[in-house]
């Protein structure tokens, strides 16, 4: 198996040094709800994981949960609701998501104010080695004391430019980034040795990563809008703190989401979040439009490929219902496994073990109509379908008495908002939405469907 590695800028033969593979995935800043860019990264990484897994691996897979941040901090005060409150509600809205997307659970998800003294250990080890200092209550990374700063990004430092902030002449040098902030007026806060404060960014996901999986991870994943600063800098807070090289095996980096010519991003505000996908297309629909483009490449949302999607899932579905005759010629499918395997083994080309899969696909229908046997064909293509993460799952229906439960929901939720308990609104919104159905409010009132 070979993977294509940010480091190194090649494919590598994958060698995880034990069975089980460490794997870690960046997570997200729990202030908003999850968005199509989203689903396309844990989607991606999912794949991965069932695959390795497929392969007999065992995989310890991270995925961290950035619980306070400036983006958190503003939002509560927008809002006007307690941080943790805020952070609670978005952390559930992500596992309905991602559950609806059939993705599997991390075997563990921690958060950055759960491990503040990991943290702390940290950077105080960075500091006492000379890797950092403190400045004005805050604590930061002393970048040209790690001679391998831009090995992820193939630059020097000397070439790196930063765009300069309130906090730049508090630093020796503009490329330091912070480990520990001060705090300021207002803002939740943790003791440190260096007074209150709370974490940087990048230093959360290497204490998570080393408590949880060691010191060398097997494999690190995240978007391609994180290789700098965020991953650059954790290879040099990291292997500065264990003094161990690499830090990380493989990098691994999905590409951008794109809505048009522009990236998919909160900042153009040209968001589709993954609750509306959902209320589009089925959650088998949004991943087969995502695993057809290859995970590096950039990917561009389309309603029309979405909807294309939808109709080859279908396809896939009828062929699991085909008729063959037991005890006739039996069509073999053990050539479409072998395509399948050395697909994804070339750096998890899942576009090429599709085509495998489709071909698969129309040779059930054709044995079906010849009156082979077609059942031994039918159980790869589920199997192989599980190993993607499809479901090939029917859309439900419902019957009177869950129809009636949904319109009872619905006007509970309308009083609520009528009365302005957004909360208790938002609670029943969550719990509609668990039961699998979507709803909207317009200027005639709250429809609803069942979330595909």
């Amino acid at each position: 198996m070979k993977i294509f590695s940010t480091l190194s800028g090649q494919k590598e033969e994958f060698a995880p040094q034990d069975n089980e593979v460490k794997m870690y995935v960046c997570g997200v800043t729990v202030y908003d709800v999850c968005h199509f860019g989203h689903a396309l990264s844990y989607i991606s990484f999912d794949v991965i994981r069932r695959y390795l897994e497929f392969r007999d691996y065992k995989v310890k897979y991270v995925q961290n949960f950035t619980d306070i941040d400036d983006k958190i901090i503003n939002r509560s005060n927008e809002r006007n609701i307690p941080w943790k409150e805020l952070v609670e509600k978005y952390i559930g809205e992500f596992f309905v998501d991602m559950d609806a997307l059939n993705i599997k659970r991390a075997t563990l998800y921690p958060r950055a104010t759960e491990e503040i003294p990991m943290i702390i250990q940290v950077i105080q080890t960075l500091m006492d080695k000379g890797h950092a200092y403190k400045a004005d209550g805050s604590v930061y990374f002393r970048v040209k004391s790690f001679p391998g700063y831009g090995k992820l990004t193939h630059q020097t430092a000397d070439d790196m430019r930063v765009t300069e902030t309130s906090e730049t002449e508090k630093k020796e040098d503009p490329l330091d980034f912070a480990l520990w902030k001060a705090v300021k007026p207002g803002e939740p806060a943790w003791l440190s040795p260096w007074g209150d404060g709370r974490p940087g960014w990048h230093i959360e996901c290497t204490a998570m990563s080393i408590k949880h999986l060691g010191k060398t991870l097997d494999i690190h994943g995240g978007g391609q809008d994180l290789v700098f600063p965020h991953h650059e800098n954790e290879i040099a807070q990291s292997e500065c703190f264990t003094g161990v090289d690499p830090f990380v095996r493989i990098w691994m980096h999905n590409g951008f989401l794109q809505l048009g010519a522009d990236k998919m991003s909160k900042s153009l505000g040209n968001l589709v979040t993954i609750k509306q996908a959902l209320e589009r297309n089925s959650a088998d629909a949004i991943r087969l439009f995502i695993i057809s483009s290859y995970y590096r490449m950039p990917l561009r949302y389309s309603e029309e490929a979405l909807d294309a999607a939808e109709t080859g899932i279908e396809r896939m579905r009828q062929a699991l219902k085909a008729e063959g005759k037991t005890g006739a010629e039996v069509l073999d499918a053990e050539l479409y496994i072998t395509r399948f395997i050395e697909a994804m083994d070339d750096d998890f080309s899942a576009p090429q073990a599709m085509a495998a899969m489709f071909e698969l696909v129309r040779e059930i229908n054709r044995g079906s109509e010849r009156g082979m046997d077609v059942g031994r064909a039918q159980q790869v293509l589920k199997e192989l379908a599980g190993v993607i993460g499809f479901t090939l799952q029917e859309a439900r229906k419902l019957d009177h008495s869950q129809e009636e439960k949904i319109l009872e929901l619905i006007s509970r939720r309308n009083a609520h908002r009528k009365a302005k308990e957004w909360k208790q609104a938002d609670e029943v919104r969550d719990q509609l939405l668990k039961m699998g159905i979507a709803i909207e409010d317009t200027p005639k009132g709250t429809t609803w469907k069942i979330a595909k």
